[in-house]
């Protein structure tokens, strides 16, 4: 996340961050203090972000190098007139209120004028202190030292945007934070146009347009796009008449930015031909909690005729998980615009996961693969892609096996194979959680 906002707003990781990629602290190379407000009214992951004015591998270390910290930059912040605060947090360690006071005295020699006010400061500073990543070896000394002014942070956009607080809701509605963080990844920001073709409730249309962008998307389920049927909520059996995705962006002052959502099916594309979309962000269904489905024909078999209250039919078949990836990364190839991000999340069996058996796509260029753990055999990735290539005829129906781009429909590869089965093992360990 943090990586795709400083494409966006400019900067990078420090060349020193690469020894210590394990850290929670991380040193940025950004322009501007402007520019690191606006990453910080972003990000969900980041919790603060300071201005550094020292570090070290030790105590001294730390006090050498802000001794060499410009003082032209430290003076505005000490003035007579002003009042401040020095806070000390320590990752993997508790110090006592003694050994808190000890490390805020050995700073005397920083030429503080103010007064200290310890309830609404002018200024804060923090003392930062690293003892590693293993709660079970915790060393004596910190590995690592930093001392900065605290500029600016982010926590309630997940408050804001929970999903207990929200108006319509589904089985498998986004989680705000998650929501956020892959509008991030997509690098979504003012006038865009985001599309996501598994839109369901809308939770990911609203973190977008929070960033100002216009958005849209399409679904299969007819019950879902109009707010029809029964209702997700507990202690509530039917939807209420205005519970739909305008009404959620309606509820967080975003409905200006609602193009709007149509009922249509991802595997048979409605849009004319050309560039549309700036990012496609979207959840693909798995099989497990919501049906992985397409429109079908009185010649396939039919699996089922769904009804809605408004007596709308239609015949469905089912739409195997490698088919929906792939048809997927077709369509983000085709639509997005050059330099368009594509988002999504990716289900794994962790004890047979490899990076083969991610999909792929001759225009588009795999940026970044994180996983979130769901259990000790499950996880699900978050694959971010960005077009690099025209889209041509000849990248119609392409998939990646031994390195040669070929065409995947009927095909017997591996992927299809891990997920056949994929779904499965996922459904299985679900159930056996839920006894």
């Amino acid at each position: 996340e943090i990586t795709s906002l400083l494409s966006l707003y400019g900067g990078q990781f420090s060349g020193e961050q690469e020894i210590r990629v394990n850290s929670p602290f991380w040193i940025l190379n950004i322009p501007s203090e402007e520019m690191g407000r606006g990453l910080m009214k972003r990000t969900v992951c980041a919790k603060s972000i300071f201005e550094l004015w020292g570090h070290g591998r030790s105590a001294g270390e730390l006090y050498a190098s802000l001794k060499n910290y410009p003082m032209d930059k430290m003076l505005p912040y000490l003035q007579s007139d002003s009042t401040y605060k020095v806070h000390i947090h320590t990752f993997n360690k508790t110090l006592t209120q003694a050994q808190k006071i000890k490390k805020i005295d050995a700073l005397e020699f920083l030429p503080f004028k103010g007064k200290v006010n310890l309830k609404n400061p002018e200024h804060v500073f923090w003392i930062l202190e690293d003892y590693g990543m293993d709660p079970n070896n915790v060393p004596e000394e910190p590995f690592h030292l930093y001392f900065g002014r605290w500029v600016h942070g982010q926590r309630e956009l997940i408050e804001c945007y929970s999903v207990k607080k929200r108006h319509f809701i589904g089985n498998t509605s986004m989680d705000a934070c998650l929501s956020f963080i892959m509008a991030n990844h997509g690098r979504v920001k003012p006038n865009d146009v985001v599309y996501d073709p598994f839109v369901g409730t809308g939770g990911l249309l609203i973190s977008s347009a929070h960033f100002g962008a216009y958005v849209c998307g399409t679904d299969i389920d007819y019950n879902t796009i109009h707010g029809l049927g029964k209702a997700s909520r507990k202690n509530q059996k039917w939807r209420g008449p205005d519970e739909n995705i305008r009404a959620n962006l309606r509820q967080y002052g975003l409905e200006k930015y609602y193009l709007d959502a149509l009922v249509s099916d991802s595997s048979r594309p409605i849009w004319r031909k050309g560039m549309l979309f700036d990012a496609i962000i979207t959840d693909p269904p798995y099989g497990i909690r919501e049906a992985t489905r397409r429109t079908g024909s009185q010649k396939e078999t039919v699996k089922s005729a769904e009804r809605s209250t408004e007596n709308h039919i239609f015949v469905s078949s089912s739409y195997h998980l490698s088919d929906i990836f792939f048809d997927l990364l077709k369509f983000a190839a085709e639509y997005l615009v050059m330099g368009g991000r594509l988002v999504y999340w990716l289900p794994i069996y962790r004890p047979e996961y490899t990076e083969e058996i991610i999909p792929r796509h001759p225009c588009l260029k795999l940026i970044s693969n994180c996983e979130q753990m769901l259990s000790s055999h499950t996880s699900r990735r978050l694959i971010t892609m960005e077009k690099v290539k025209e889209f041509k005829e000849q990248d119609q129906n392409p998939y990646l096996l031994d390195g040669q781009y070929m065409p995947y429909r009927g095909h017997n590869s591996f992927r299809e194979k891990y997920f056949s089965g994929v779904t499965k093992r996922i459904a299985k360990e679900e159930k056996d959680n839920q006894k």
